[in-house]
Parts: C-alpha cells; sequence; structure tokens
C-alpha cells in the first residue's frame, strides 16, 4: 500500500527542476555581478576607464579596509536608523491615512488632487524649508525620508483598498456588515499583498530621502561620507560609500520579503 505521504514520480520530477532552476538563477546573478567587478578591474587596469574617477574594485576593497578603522559602523548604522525611522513612520502614517480616505469617499474625492500634487512635488526642493521646520539634525533627515514616502503609501493602500472584489464586499453588506467588519474582516485581508509591495517601494524610497537629508545637512552617515569624498576629491570613498549603499538596500528589501513571507505563511495568504 502506498504510504499518504509519499510523493509521486511526476512531483519529484517537478521539484527537481524547480530546484535546478532556482540554482540556475542564483548561479547567474552571482556570475553576473562576479563578472561586473572583474570587467570594472581589468578596465581599470588597461585605462579604458579612469580610475580616479570611477575608482575599481581593489582600491574599493582598500577603502573598505581603512574605513572599517574608522568608524565605518557607525556610519552605517545612522544611515539604518535614519531609514528605518522615516521608513515605519511612513507606513503607518501612510496607512491610516489611506483608511481614513477609503473609508470616507466624499473625503477622498476632495483630497485626490492635492495628493497627486504632493506625490509630483520635489521633496528635495523643500529641503531648506525643512530644515527651519525640523531642525539641522536628524530629525530632519527623518522627515525627509517620511516626506517622500509618505505619499506613495498613501496612493498604493488606496488603490489597493478600491480594488477590492465588489462581489465580496456586496455578499458583506447583504449579511448586514459594518464598514468596520467589510473593512478588518475583507478589505484589509485582501490587500496585504498591496500592502508590502508598498512597502517593498518605501524602504528604496525612504533611503533615498535619508541621503538626500544627509547630502543637506549631516555629520555621519553613508550619504555624509559621499559628501565629504566629493568634497576632497576621494572619489574611491564616493564609489565605496555607494557600494555600501547598494548592499543596505538589498538587505533591507531582503527583510521586507522575509517578513511578508512569514505574514503570508502565518494567515495562508
Amino acid at each position: 500500500m502506498k504510504p499518504n505521504n509519499a510523493i509521486s514520480p511526476a512531483r519529484s520530477a517537478y521539484l527537481r527542476q524547480m530546484r535546478r532552476q532556482r540554482w540556475f538563477i542564483r548561479s547567474c546573478r552571482i556570475g553576473i555581478l562576479a563578472a561586473f567587478f572583474v570587467l570594472w578591474e581589468v578596465a581599470a587596469d588597461l585605462g579604458w576607464i579612469d580610475p580616479f574617477i570611477l575608482s575599481q574594485p581593489s582600491r574599493i576593497l582598500a577603502t573598505l579596509t581603512s574605513l572599517s578603522q574608522n568608524h565605518l559602523l557607525l556610519h552605517i548604522g545612522v544611515t539604518v536608523y535614519e531609514t528605518l525611522a522615516g521608513f515605519a513612520l511612513g507606513a503607518m502614517i501612510g496607512l491610516i491615512v489611506s483608511v481614513i480616505l477609503w473609508w470616507s469617499p466624499t473625503v477622498s474625492r476632495i483630497a485626490e488632487p492635492y495628493l497627486v500634487v504632493l506625490n509630483s512635488l520635489p521633496k528635495i526642493a523643500l529641503g531648506p524649508v525643512i530644515i527651519i521646520l525640523a531642525g539641522a539634525g536628524t530629525s530632519a533627515i527623518i522627515f525627509m525620508a517620511l516626506a517622500i514616502s509618505l505619499i506613495v503609501t498613501v496612493l498604493e493602500m488606496l488603490a489597493g483598498f478600491l480594488r477590492t472584489d465588489p462581489e465580496y464586499l456586496k455578499m458583506a453588506r447583504t449579511f448586514g456588515a459594518t464598514r468596520a467588519q467589510i473593512f478588518y474582516k475583507i478589505v484589509f485581508p485582501a490587500n496585504l499583498g498591496t500592502l508590502f509591495n508598498s512597502l517593498k517601494i518605501n524602504i528604496g524610497l525612504s533611503l533615498v530621502g535619508v541621503i538626500a537629508g544627509e547630502f543637506l545637512v549631516s555629520k555621519a552617515g553613508l550619504g555624509y561620507l559621499i559628501v565629504y569624498g566629493g568634497q576632497v576629491f576621494q572619489l574611491d570613498l564616493v564609489m565605496t560609500s555607494v557600494l555600501i549603499l547598494a548592499v543596505v538596500a538589498a538587505l533591507m528589501y531582503e527583510a521586507v520579503a522575509l517578513l511578508q513571507k512569514a505574514v503570508e505563511r502565518r494567515f495562508g495568504q
């Protein structure tokens, strides 16, 4: 008798194929990255590019070694803290505002043109005003990250709420469900994917806002290192900081993706 937990040959072959595909994709990603750095190093050695301007991996490695002995973790920690603070505030406030706009269609219609204008407005142009309002320090940088990520969260979540299957909503109203019950039982659970897609976008936008803020006013952080490196013509420091930023952004994105998988596994999405 075949055990209940036995896997059929077709299923087993499918799983092997999926594993091979995952390993192929990972190998391609690693290979492309390795080829990029090798080509970069060779191009600098052969004079195809100017290593003073564009640096090269060996010089970046030397700069990274030097930075690791001169408060590198402090600069990374400052940028990560400011990014997470702006990200968390943007996500929470944006979610609350989007719920209010969904709850009141009249308020939503009134606010729509203002949201569109605010989303299109270059937030960096408000940098001097933000510095005066929030002070020349960490609060101004977090405010900049919040300003960049907030409107995106509102627009994304509101659009998701409004796209919820109307048949489900009609059925809930037929059974006498209140608006609060409809939101908590149908609308919000149906938009967990929209929420996490918004978070994935906003973690990058928050980092952009933080770096823009650090360009304007900061005494520490990766944005500060980039500005300082440009001012003293240490372009190796600039490129090193940019690569560290890329790694930080990738890790933050993966953290949100892992959180999404955990939530979907917990709630059976």
